[in-house]
């Protein structure tokens, strides 16, 4: 029996398998296409008074580059419904993922860095300040006034950073989905946002 066909068909799968990118669990993308979610919850600051107000807006993830060593991601918040005086605006943010973490990219201009690091045949040695998100087990750091931590919990990673000042950001993220909560805040109440995903129409 030939089974050089067989044989060329496997080493082929591995080939493949060897040369197909990196996939993070918690962000990862099929295609380039806009993925959109609605977000809610409620915003606050010193103008507002004691009372949080309400805060809506339609979060699109849309995988702007692609890597042998993983993904870039644009998250932008778009069609925010803000209460507030003046109305609330929240800058798109942009992460690297690899198959192990998810990382800030903070460039004065992200979309052309992007490109740039896509270009490269290995993933660059990434500072630990701007990961957002690992694949697994916990990560945790201090550092003068602020606090990181890191936590993987069943089908969601959590990011806390905060200061003692009571500054504080928080990123959830969930497998196979994504984004699923963001928030950031400055001082006690001087002002601040959070927002959480909608679940989807028939799901709970």
């Amino acid at each position: 029996m030939n089974r050089l066909p067989s044989l060329l068909v496997f080493l082929g799968c591995i080939a493949f398998a060897a040369a197909a990118p990196a996939a993070n669990p918690f962000l990862a993308a099929a295609d380039d296409k806009p993925v959109s979610a609605k977000f809610k919850g409620t915003e606050w600051n010193d103008d507002i008074g004691p009372k949080d107000l309400p805060l809506s807006a339609r979060v699109v993830t849309t995988r702007i580059a692609q890597a042998p060593w993983g993904s870039i991601f644009k998250i932008s918040f778009e069609d925010i419904a803000s209460h507030a005086d003046p109305k609330r605006e929240i800058g798109p943010v942009y992460f690297i993922a690899t198959d192990n973490e998810i990382v800030l990219l903070n460039e004065e201009k992200p979309e052309a860095a992007a490109q740039k690091l896509a270009a490269e045949a290995k993933a660059p040695a990434f500072e630990s300040d701007y990961v957002r998100g690992i694949n697994k087990g916990t990560r945790k750091s201090a550092e003068g006034l602020t606090e990181t931590n890191i936590v993987v919990k069943g089908e969601r990673c959590t990011y806390q950073w905060s200061h003692n000042s009571g500054h504080f950001t928080n990123i959830v993220w969930q497998k196979g989905v994504g984004l699923v909560e963001y928030a950031q805040g400055r001082g006690a109440r001087a002002d601040g946002y959070r927002l959480k995903r909608e679940p989807a129409k028939g799901k709970g």
